[in-house]
């Protein structure tokens, strides 16, 4: 029976709220919808739109012979999940989040995965371990396969699980956002063509929760963050891109 310090796993749904990541189809939402959102997901993943690209609704409408409104639709989730900004006057373009701003996400990251995990040591109970490794077999799968845009977001949802093991919602809800956010800035600011590395430091921290080692764990995930911060190319990108070859294939 489980201590009373102890909260029951809920089985995680990260997918909704991670980047390309789309959650179960809802109710009007059709297929061509999900087929745009995924389009502009792992092209800005594959580095084929770069910060900054304008995202015309009557190219859409003529890439995939739809209305407006369905483009909108999909526009719309994207702006959502920090992939696009619908500005006024000038529509929707591929988010491009300055350095500070950058920096300022990583920042509040490490302030709240420092806080999330020791407390998903405190309430780790066999099942919560066994979803932990099995996120980190997925996620290395994508890396062997080399599915970029899976591996970056199969690496955000190892992160959401743990903020969901750890039991405290309101952190949960930051880091569905942050999550959401630093995937997109690895997508558009790591280097072009950077090899997907092993994900040891995820295994090494799945190792420690399990050990119970509370402040090797904490001083890993921050560690972590720094190293995958330290990696990226924070500088202004300006590139014309034709739409339909960023989005060929999808």
């Amino acid at each position: 029976m489980p201590s009373p310090g102890k909260r029951k796993p809920r089985k995680a749904a990260p997918a909704a709220v991670a980047v390309g990541a789309p959650a179960a189809t809802k109710r009007g939402t059709t297929a061509v919808d999900l087929r745009i959102y995924r389009a502009v997901v792992n092209a800005v993943m594959s580095h084929r739109l770069p910060p900054g690209t304008h995202l015309g609704e009557a190219d859409f409408c003529e890439l995939y012979q739809v209305s407006r409104t369905t483009v909108r639709k999909a526009l719309q989730r994207l702006a959502h999940d920090h992939i696009i900004e619908l500005r006024p006057n000038r529509g929707a373009v591929i988010a491009s989040p300055t350095p500070e701003e950058a920096r300022d996400i990583f920042a509040a990251r490490r302030a709240i995965e420092r806080e999330i995990v020791p407390l998903v040591i405190r309430n780790a109970t066999p099942a919560s371990l066994k979803q932990i490794r099995a996120a980190l077999h997925a996620e290395d799968q994508a890396r062997r396969t080399g599915d970029r845009a899976g591996w970056i977001r199969l690496g955000g949802e190892f992160h959401i699980l743990l903020a969901e093991l750890a039991g405290n919602q309101v952190l949960q809800r930051f880091m569905a956002e942050l999550v959401s956010r630093c995937s997109l800035i690895i997508a558009l600011y790591e280097a072009p063509g950077a090899t997907m590395c092993e994900n040891d430091e995820h295994q090494d921290l799945a190792t420690l929760i399990e050990q119970g080692k509370v402040k090797e764990a904490t001083h890993l995930i921050e560690h972590h963050l720094l190293e995958i911060e330290a990696r990226l190319h924070l500088n202004e990108q300006d590139k014309k891109v034709n739409l339909a070859e960023a989005l060929s294939g999808y």
